[in-house]
């Protein structure tokens, strides 16, 4: 028997890197029932109890007891976490606290109902994602989950139930999960439960039993929650074979494995394994290894094997290719004892005796090697002949075999010449070896069949011209009749292994150059700035490797839309659009060589995440047929999904960008309703008090109430006036209709203007102004000057108690002259203070409401900036308060008159 492969001994690396990163994590076992009320909480606590009992560090996290007594008495003697409260319109939601338990750091955690959706403003939104946190923090968690919950089978879930299920958690939560304990009951006995009471309150019980409990319901969803363990209990099967290298087949469950080559029989074999796997009722692959041979098939043998492969996935099987070596047996086994495979299909030979003899028989090394493997040899049905036209479809490259053939010869003619050459100085023997020499380079050059043809060639030219007697094909010494054959038996050999190895080079380099290409087009997508750029760069990375025409389409408003094509192409038909808008919304191949809409002038296939698809590309070439070789196919799934990924980052992107706008947007709206309500509606209010005590009491009132009436307008309607004015300056700031008009101003000017304007909001407050007697001019406009800086003492006016210093500082130093306004109030939260020029923002509120729209400092940065300044804010270091620094280039008055025209 031959010796199995090196490979066939070692574990699986990927099974090795996912037991290590198990190792590192905590363990997730999954309570999974078919239906609520089957036990699944209750089976949890119990669990627990008895880790309780063993020593085990064990808390709850959250569970739901929904009223039921015996449910609630096993929740009595463990510690429980308590919950996060959280405000939701208007109630109070309690949720799991994932910070209290990572700091609580036990050994066990229960958290119930693994599908939750978390209230709004949690850390995440999923329960199944906090999970995942407490996992990867090393703390082992049991929790329960239903089966319509998981994603994959949602859709049948509502097929059967008529109810869509909202909340989901994907698939990759239970592939993850170290156990699953189905917790399974009778539909009799769940219905019992529920007339009972013990699932729902009577109303309650009645309506689902009528509707969702049904006996029918209750035995489909028992069948979907033991069919989807019993994948995850086979995989988990598979990746602990891989792990521990050990050589299958396990029996604990059927699985098939058909052989596909591109035999016509080929069709046959997957339809006797789809029975096969049927009757079994297992998993089955379809099975193509990729060797040196395969470059070498025509169009019709490559289009067959595309087409089978495509039929065993319409059937429902898996569709692997794998590269493979000399000895296809070998490699097909490899694969069925790393996949667990218990039945082997193949197809019957129709190889002659000589030629098994010469090549060897897959089938019956596949035979004497299976071991335990079962191995169905079936004669299949060839189907129609291939018409004549169907044979021409991949004629053989006469003119590229003429050539090697006469490279062959020329290369055992420049061997005749240099063993003549060098006949005189070395032995018989060696020039045997210039002709072998010959023989080699033609098979690395040409391949097997030239090199033999050489090989032939060598041995006669050998025998012709080097062998007595010299001149003729006879040979009179038995001695060199053995060296001859030895010749042409060691030539023979020579030229297989070497065209062998040049197969396998070629296959490697073709490989390698598929894979440079896929790594440098993911740094393309990685570096691609808009989505326009990326689709453009992937329907030319398609184009160029497939050697196809490619089409883009994304939806658009409603619609797929065409975005992208190499050669550009802004528009196609409505048969292929009809194709594409089918794949879109089935997310499955269609059009030219499709089982779906095959009049189609394009193959459309998905580009697809896991959130399902994201757009569609469409191709399409000249000649006749399937469009793509299963290699060519294969390797667009690739280009295909990291566009995908790509497109999908791109659109979150734009997603978040969006949504951080919407949310920009929604808070400067509520903040400017909030300030309109407050800053129109008092000084409003104030106003129409004082008119209306005027009116109605004028004659009652003495002259100093009428006066002071009237201050009372006077004033409300100044603060309303002050209020609109920084509404118009701030739309006139973000329109970019601020034009300074500078001009040589005295600061001296500009302060004692906005004290006047101020007086009336400082009159509470006192004052002190200090400014260096040798401050230069600035060239500023004064109109914005004094408002930024009439802002700022309203500010200050606002923040700092009454009878409090508010003071004004200004000096000149290296160019620049600085203004300070300086006030006594509670200064600024740490938190806050990166945030105070922000629109709309107002520091966190104290003891009062102070008033004010959270647009003056706003405005007075934009302001200052617009100078070519800079204002910054602190607190203030010898006491409460807080200081606002501007910084000003100062200008000579001089040189400015010089310039004015």
């Amino acid at each position: 028997m031959p010796e199995e492969r090196e490979s066939d001994h070692r574990p699986s690396p990927d099974a090795l890197l996912k037991e290590a990163q198990r190792e590192s994590r905590g363990q997730l076992k999954i309570f999974l029932g078919a239906a609520p009320g089957v036990g699944k909480t209750y089976e949890m606590l119990a669990s627990g109890r008895t880790r309780l009992k063993e020593g085990a560090d064990v808390v709850i996290g959250v569970v739901e007891t929904h009223g039921r007594r015996e449910t609630q008495a096993l929740v009595e003697g463990f510690e429980i976490v308590p919950r996060r409260k959280v405000s939701y319109k208007g109630r109070q939601l309690e949720e799991m606290d994932i910070d209290a338990i990572l700091a609580r750091k036990p050994d066990l955690v229960l958290v119930d109902e693994l599908a939750h959706t978390n209230a709004p403003d949690s850390r995440h939104a999923k329960r199944y994602m906090d999970v995942e946190e407490l996992l990867a923090a090393g703390i082992n968690v049991y929790s329960t989950l239903n089966i319509q919950h998981v994603e994959s089978l949602n859709d049948v879930v509502a097929q059967i139930t008529r109810i869509r299920v909202r909340e989901t958690v994907p698939d990759a939560i239970i592939d993850r999960a170290d156990e699953i304990e189905v917790i399974d009951i009778t539909p009799s006995d769940l219905i019992q439960r529920l007339h009972d009471g013990k699932v729902y309150v009577p109303d309650t019980a009645r309506r689902a039993v009528d509707n969702y409990f049904s006996p029918g319901n209750l035995t489909a969803l028992r069948e979907l929650a033991l069919r989807r363990t019993a994948q995850r209990v086979d995989e988990q099967l598979l990746s602990h074979m891989r792990a521990h290298a050990i050589s299958g087949p396990w029996a604990a469950g059927e699985r098939v494995l058909v052989c596909i080559s591109e035999d016509k029989r080929c069709a046959a074999l997957v339809r006797y394994a789809k029975r096969l796997a049927d009757r079994l009722r297992a998993p089955w692959v379809a099975l193509y290894v990729e060797t040196q041979r395969s470059f070498q098939l025509g169009d019709t043998e490559r289009d067959r094997i595309a087409e089978v492969l495509r039929l065993a996935e319409r059937l429902g099987a898996e569709a692997v290719t794998v590269p493979g070596g000399a000895h296809i047996a070998d490699d097909v086994l490899g694969y069925a004892r790393s996949a667990n495979v218990t039945q082997i299909v193949i197809g019957k030979s129709d190889r002659s005796r000589w030629f098994e003899i010469l090549h060897g028989s897959v089938v019956h090394d596949l035979v004497r090697r299976s071991g335990n493997i079962s191995v169905h040899v079936i004669a299949g049905d060839a189907g129609p002949p291939a018409s004549e036209e169907a044979r021409a479809v991949a004629p053989l490259p006469v003119r590229r075999e003429v050539r090697a053939y006469a490279e062959g010869a020329f290369l055992v003619a420049a061997a005749t010449l240099v063993g003549v050459a060098l006949q005189r100085l070395l032995g018989l023997q060696n020039v045997a070896l210039v002709f072998l020499t010959a023989v080699l380079v033609s098979a690395v050059r040409s391949g097997l069949w030239p090199a033999l043809a050489t090989s032939v060639a060598a041995m006669m030219a050998f025998n012709f011209f080097f062998i007595p007697p010299l001149y003729t094909f006879t040979i009179a010494d038995p001695e060199n009749v053995i060296a001859l054959f030895f010749f042409l038996v060691v030539a023979a050999i020579a030229s297989n292994l070497t065209a062998r190895v040049r197969g396998q080079a070629l296959a490697a380099r073709a490989r390698a150059k598929t894979t440079e290409d896929l790594y440098l087009f993911s740094k393309k997508l990685a570096s691609a700035v808009s989505l326009d750029d990326l689709l453009w760069a992937t329907a030319f990375q398609i184009a160029s490797m497939l050697k196809v025409r490619v089409v883009m389409l994304l939806p658009e408003d409603g619609a797929l839309t065409v975005k992208a094509g190499y050669p550009p192409e802004d528009a196609i038909d409505a048969a292929d659009l009809a194709a594409a808008n089918w794949t879109y919304e089935n997310n499955r191949p269609a059009g030219r060589g499709a089982d779906t809409l095959p009049g189609a002038r394009r193959l459309f296939l998905p580009m697809h995440t896991g959130r399902g698809a994201v757009g569609v590309v469409g191709i399409d070439k000249d000649k006749e047929g399937p469009p793509l070789s299963p290699e060519e196919r294969r390797l667009l799934d690739a280009l295909a999904d990291q566009a995908a990924l790509a497109v999908e980052r791109a659109n979150l992107v734009s997603d978040v960008e969006k949504a951080r706008l919407d949310a920009e947007t929604d808070r400067l709206r509520s903040a400017l309703l909030t300030s309109i309500s407050h800053d129109l509606k008092t000084p409003l209010a104030s106003i129409l008090g004082a008119a209306g005590t005027l009116r109605s009491f004028a004659a009652a009132l003495t002259e100093d109430q009428r006066g002071e009436m009237l201050a009372t307008i006077e004033e409300e309607a100044l603060r309303l006036n002050r209020f609109i004015a920084n509404l118009l300056d701030m739309t006139r700031l973000e329109s970019g209709a601020i034009v300074p008009n500078a001009s040589p101003t005295d600061l001296a000017e500009i302060v004692g203007s906005a004290m006047r304007r101020a007086a009336s909001i400082l009159k509470d407050h006192r004052v002190e102004i200090d400014l260096a007697p040798d401050l230069p001019m600035l060239n500023v406009d004064p109109v914005l000057f004094e408002q930024a800086l009439f802002n700022l003492l309203d500010n200050a006016a606002k923040y700092a108690p009454a009878g409090s210093l508010v003071s004004l500082h200004g000096w000149a130093e290296n160019g620049h002259v600085t203004l300070q306004v300086l006030d006594e109030g509670p200064g600024i939260p740490d938190e806050d203070v990166d945030k105070v020029f922000d629109k709309f923002f107002r520091a966190r509120k104290q003891d009062q409401v102070r008033a004010g729209t959270g647009l003056g400092l706003a405005i007075c940065r934009g302001f200052i900036e617009a100078l070519g300044g800079t204002i910054a804010v602190a607190n203030r270091a010898d006491r409460s308060g807080a200081v606002f620094t501007i910084d000003l280039p100062a200008r000579a008055l001089a040189p400015m008159l010089e310039a004015a025209p």
